[in-house]
């Protein structure tokens, strides 16, 4: 029962609500190429449409071995994000994603990488990050998930990127008992908190600077 439930919210969500991946799915339709930078295990680009040709880049080959399992990219290269401009060339990529990357970096070496996918992509740049910093220790035997930097939508914008506010209001994440379920309450709250996510981000979808992550989308001028 609580699996239908689920699967009808699930399908009203994607009727009404738009979320992080239908909005990559907006901001890539058109292209045929991209390198997913930091693609860790999981992906999005396994979202996107077919014949787009992906390869994905990470320096932690549990996840790289785990992507390749599920088949979501169609090369993988094993390598630091921060060496990209070596092993590819300038405009390779019709786009260059970084999803949940830059705040693994230190706000020097995440300006550096923006650099670098700028140069490697040819028509787009897309970066998903949470908005200002989150705190997260290293997990799952994997030292590079500790964040090092928090990004905000005005450096953002000052570096040409528009930007989309996702998973809704922020400081619905801050409340503790919405995300430390108890075994009884963990149906119902599971429910109220994807619905208060869900109707605030009809909000700061458009009003990033309240949002809890924000999509940075580039489009170099010369296309």
């Amino acid at each position: 029962m609580k699996q239908m439930i689920e699967n009808a919210l699930r399908g009203v969500r994607s009727i009404f609500f738009s979320d992080y991946k239908e909005e990559l799915k907006k901001v890539t339709r058109d292209y045929a190429t991209l390198l997913d930078v930091g693609c860790g295990k999981g992906s999005p680009v396994q979202y996107l449409h077919e014949g787009l040709y992906s390869v994905g880049v990470d320096i932690f080959e549990p996840a790289l071995e785990m992507s390749k399992q599920h088949g979501i990219h169609n090369e993988y290269k094993k390598m630091n994000v921060l060496d990209i401009d070596q092993a590819f060339e300038k405009d390779s990529f019709e786009c260059v994603l970084a999803s949940d990357l830059i705040e693994h970096l230190t706000k020097e070496e995440g300006l550096t990488l923006i650099d670098k996918m700028e140069t490697i992509a040819q028509k787009r740049i897309i970066i998903f990050t949470p908005r200002g910093f989150v705190h997260q220790d290293e997990y799952e035997d994997n030292p590079w998930q500790e964040h090092k930097s928090g990004w905000e939508v005005a450096e953002m914008r000052e570096k040409g990127y528009d930007i989309i506010g996702i998973h809704g209001w922020k400081a619905i994440w801050d409340i503790d008992w919405l995300w430390k379920n108890g075994p009884r309450a963990h149906f119902l709250i599971r429910i109220l908190r994807k619905f208060l996510v869900d109707v605030t981000q009809l909000v700061t979808r458009n009003r990033p600077e309240h949002a809890f992550q924000i999509m940075c989308v580039k489009t170099k001028k010369h296309v």
